[in-house]
């Protein structure tokens, strides 16, 4: 009976030991990427690169929309808005659903920097919600006739916008920012329906906007002469979505380091004068 039991914990022994390693790992992994000074320190040296690469790509890619790329034979000289309205209905719909996931790590995981790349994301996917509503309007008056439709694909993607923008005002409104992180990841978390209603509402419903016409079935119905433009202008709006967001997630990490110093010196001068009531007035205010 002792053999057996022997023989059992050295069978087991490696794969307790690699469990421990592996526990360990992802704990230390987690915590260093939890962390926001790690945050600060790794992508401090990235975000030039970033910067740089995304005006690059932006660069080549508008060459090639307005140079390069051939007019539609339908709709002729208008078809270059595609090169900016794809781009930003894409990143207004990906912003969402990184905020999203950040919420739940906030709810879930209680991850510290799930709350600060939420707050990052938002004014970033309003800002490319609106420019692909600007500029599908602008497309829709020479195809439609008219600037603006009561169309499912185009009324779900106003509706992301206004749940952008009450997601921004609700931030602006409660001062807590942990009564504020929490309301808000509830309050995306609810909004997040309304991304399969944007993907699927041209199959679900008959409207004017057109189907999916780079990723479906039978390949894209797209020429390679603007197909290929179409997927670099995309690649570099998200790198440049990208950045935009790691410099927001920065700038909200210094911000709230601002805020805690501003509190806790608040702190200690309101504290001040209590240790020093002993004192003559006019000490106690030169030594303020």
């Amino acid at each position: 009976m002792v053999g057996v039991v022997e023989d059992a914990i050295l069978r087991a022994t490696p794969a307790l030991l690699l469990h421990r390693t592996l526990g360990y790992f992802r704990r230390t992994m987690w915590n260093r990427i939890a962390h926001p000074g790690h945050f600060m320190r790794w992508t401090g040296p990235l975000m030039p690169w970033l910067a740089g690469l995304s005006a690059l790509l932006l660069g080549i890619g508008l060459y090639l929309t307005w140079f390069v790329v051939p007019p539609d034979y339908q709709q002729g000289e208008t078809v270059r808005i595609m090169y900016i309205h794809v781009p930003a209905a894409w990143l207004g719909v990906f912003f969402y659903g990184s905020m999203a996931f950040s919420a739940i790590g906030t709810l879930v995981w209680r991850h510290p920097l799930a709350d600060v790349a939420q707050r990052a994301a938002a004014p970033i996917g309003a800002a490319f919600t609106i420019i692909c509503l600007v500029t599908g309007s602008l497309w829709g008056k020479p195809m439609w006739g008219t600037y603006w439709v009561w169309d499912a694909r185009l009324t779900s993607m106003l509706v992301l916008f206004l749940i952008y923008c009450g997601i921004i005002a609700l931030w602006r409104t409660i001062e807590d920012p942990n009564r504020a992180a929490r309301a808000i990841a509830i309050l995306t978390l609810v909004g997040a329906v309304n991304l399969p209603i944007i993907k699927f509402s041209v199959n679900w419903w008959s409207t004017l906007h057109q189907p999916a016409s780079i990723l479906r079935m039978g390949g894209s119905s797209i020429d390679p002469s603007m197909l290929y433009p179409l997927l670099l202008m995309i690649l570099a709006f998200t790198l440049l979505g990208v950045t935009l967001h790691l410099y927001g997630m920065r700038t909200e990490i210094l911000r709230r380091r601002v805020r805690a110093l501003t509190i806790r010196e608040a702190e200690r001068l309101d504290a001040r004068p209590a240790s020093t009531g002993s004192l003559p007035v006019g000490q106690a205010v030169q030594g303020f």
